[in-house]
């Protein structure tokens, strides 16, 4: 399997330059299709104005959304329009707690959503309601690039994050025509469990599997010095000077990982190096 077909969305043109830039090269680097659907986000809150005034309200978000997202559109086509790649743009308005359905409906279909991280100086609810779309609702992995990253230039020293988790194992999968094309993947376990099914050889079944496709994967055991796991992995990503993590995502509930934090959460909030995400 290849990433033949790439997916972004685009909220703001202007925001979102630098996610359009590295979808452009990494779409060019795969010899894949580039999608791109922009949304103009309704942010209406209709439980909060007083009796007569919603419908007013409500067409009028509509209308501006309307408007932003056909804005959107012509800005990402000129954009494209210069490149010599494979592209398609459409567009779509949806209040800021239904921008599942639209999402959706692309990332079932395309190999790998390209998305900025959701928190931040660009970041907000919308973004990471998009992420969570692509991931949960839509069922495909994403590429969620730092602040100010353009290009494809990632993925030659991979650290892997395993944990024997469902979560992990799907974005091995998934990720495999990266880790093929890497020069060296580290698979990273912190911790692992003594009484697990892989005590005895952690990363070992992972690491004969990976090797059946041709990539050459070494095993790293990592003590949880720090006080989360993502700190470890990041730091470890550092000291390997790698430039791509692949990991599972949401191993618990989001509302968990919203109100207490996660691996999840926390790696998309410090991470400074590309990271692919699957669950």
């Amino acid at each position: 399997m290849a990433f033949k077909s790439i997916l972004t969305v685009v909220t703001d043109p202007a925001v979102a330059a630098s996610q359009l830039d590295a979808a452009v090269a990494l779409a060019r680097r795969e010899d894949a299709h580039l999608d791109v659907l922009c949304i103009g986000v309704d942010r209406t809150q209709t439980g909060y104005y007083y009796a007569g005034a919603t419908a007013i309200l409500t067409q009028e978000a509509y209308n501006q959304a309307k408007e932003e997202a056909s804005a959107t559109e012509a800005a990402v086509k000129a954009r494209l329009g210069r490149e010599d790649i494979r592209w398609g743009v459409d567009s779509a308005v949806a209040q800021i707690g239904a921008l599942g359905g639209p999402v959706a409906m692309l990332a079932r279909f395309c190999d790998l959503v390209v998305l900025s991280k959701p928190y931040g100086k660009a970041g907000g609810p919308a973004a990471e309601a998009i992420l969570e779309a692509a991931l949960f609702e839509g069922r495909a992995p994403v590429l969620v690039l730092p602040e100010g990253f353009t290009g494809a230039e990632f993925g030659r020293r991979i650290v892997l994050a395993w944990n024997q988790s469902d979560e992990a194992l799907m974005a091995a999968r998934t990720a495999l025509p990266l880790l093929k094309a890497a020069s060296e993947v580290d698979i990273t376990i912190i911790d692992p469990p003594t009484h697990g099914p892989e005590r005895s050889d952690p990363g070992g079944m992972l690491s004969q599997y990976l090797a059946r496709h041709g990539v050459h994967a070494e095993v790293s055991v990592l003590a949880k010095t720090l006080p989360r796991t993502s700190e470890v992995l990041s730091r470890h990503a550092r000291d390997e000077n790698a430039d791509l993590i692949v990991m599972g995502a949401y191993g618990h509930s989001r509302f968990r990982e919203a109100i207490l934090g996660g691996a999840t959460r926390n790696m998309l909030e410090m991470a400074d190096i590309p990271v692919f995400m699957a669950h």
